[in-house]
């Protein structure tokens, strides 16, 4: 009855935990939503005054595909000052969101039985969609070294066959917050040259960074030709439900995702554009206020879960998501199985948060156990007391 295709189609789990979190809500338990990547915190008063205005001025209907103009070129200028490249907006695609860049890019520039290397743990869409498109996926892995998470670069090009076409390059990393170093990215880069691959650039957390400066792989020699940038409004603008991204790279690539747009939607909605050009070009005070806010939940959430007997949290200097090593916390408390400590927890706590399986299937040899904590959704008072009751569950 149904196509074959939909067997291969994935899901983004964590909104599974979201869903239990919530039944549990509903029966009157006090939950700690560590859970899910979304955003508790206002859009900016500039933006939503932009949208209101659009909405009165009738920027109500259609308009092109590729996304109004004025967009483009605000968002072109934006990322040639950040990445150094001359993109214009002939380069850009908006989209109603920054998820669907990921199925038009396999689909621009995947055959079936080509090969997409893709991170393993990672956002589960990416597996998803190669496989619901006839691809065959090769993860790739990090791991941890010198207190940092790092890019197994070399499993990476060992598992390269004649028939890898693409790879899919998630630098500030969700779910463990990783970022590549200059020498990591020039390797990337290397990679990428020798064997003739094109790229995915997820940089949806590329503007969600707390110290230090961001890097992107079309800032390297002859990148910008291979590269489709991944660009969301949903994280820098706390608009994840305005459903509003970008896909950004060559001419001949874009112009073939502007026309699935065409297919797919017509085109993302027109107010929504306009607001977003006031986000990129107006007052950055509530933009700025957006990282201030979630940098001292990061501290805060940080300190917690150290503080947690058998946790080990490493800080990353990005994304709004820690990914602490729960090896022997799990140990501790006689569980092996991932769901089983996670659901005694939410229901012995109400903390509620994904673990390594939610991003991907384990791999061969993994020995550790991790989970994945998102604070961009609870405010400072919930964390403190959430991790607390976490802490006293560990001790108890």
């Amino acid at each position: 009855m149904f196509a074959e295709r939909l067997t291969r189609l994935g899901t983004e789990t964590a909104f599974a935990v979201s869903q239990e979190a919530a039944a549990l809500k509903a029966k009157g338990k006090v939950i700690f939503p560590f859970h899910l990547g979304d955003i508790n915190i206002r859009t900016p008063d500039n933006i939503i005054a932009a949208a209101h205005k659009a909405l009165l001025d009738g920027k109500t209907g259609y308009c092109s595909n590729a996304g109004i103009v004025e967009l483009r070129d605000a968002l072109a200028f934006d990322i040639n000052a950040t990445h150094g490249t001359r993109y214009s907006a002939d380069n850009i695609a908006i989209q109603p969101g920054g998820k669907p860049v990921i199925g038009k890019f396999i689909m621009t520039l995947m055959n079936p039985g080509d090969e997409v290397l893709y991170p393993n743990p990672g956002y589960p869409i990416y597996e998803s969609m190669i496989e619901f498109h006839g691809g065959v996926g090769l993860p790739y892995s990090y791991r941890e070294v010198d207190g940092q998470y790092r890019l197994d670069v070399e499993s990476l090009e060992k598992s390269i066959t004649p028939r890898t076409r693409l790879l899919i390059y998630n630098d500030l990393h969700n779910p463990s917050g990783a970022e590549s170093t200059p020498e990591e990215m020039q390797q990337i880069a290397e990679i990428v040259r020798k064997y003739n691959l094109y790229v995915l650039c997820d940089e949806a957390y590329f503007d969600m960074r707390y110290e230090g400066k961001s890097r992107s792989l079309v800032s390297l020699p002859d990148m910008v030709e291979r590269c489709v940038i991944l660009y969301t409004f949903s994280k820098r603008f706390a608009m994840t439900g305005w459903r509003l991204g970008a896909a950004i790279g060559p001419k001949s690539i874009i112009d073939w995702i502007a026309k699935l747009n065409l297919n797919d939607e017509s085109c993302t909605a027109h107010f929504i554009q306009h607001a977003a050009i006031e986000g990129l070009t107006g007052d950055q005070a509530g933009v700025r206020q957006i990282v201030q806010t979630l940098k001292a939940r990061r501290d805060t959430a940080v300190d917690r879960l150290n503080s947690i007997p058998g946790i080990k949290c490493l800080k990353p200097q990005a994304t709004f998501y820690l990914f602490p090593n729960a090896t022997e916390a799990m140990a501790i408390k006689g569980i092996s199985d991932y769901e089983k400590f996670r659901r005694d927890v939410l229901h012995t706590t109400g903390v509620s948060f994904c673990t390594r399986l939610h991003f991907g299937r384990a791999l061969p040899g993994e020995n550790q156990r991790y989970l994945r904590f998102a604070y961009s959704g609870i405010d400072m008072a919930m964390i403190e007391e959430g991790l607390g009751r976490f802490k006293a569950y560990m001790e108890s």
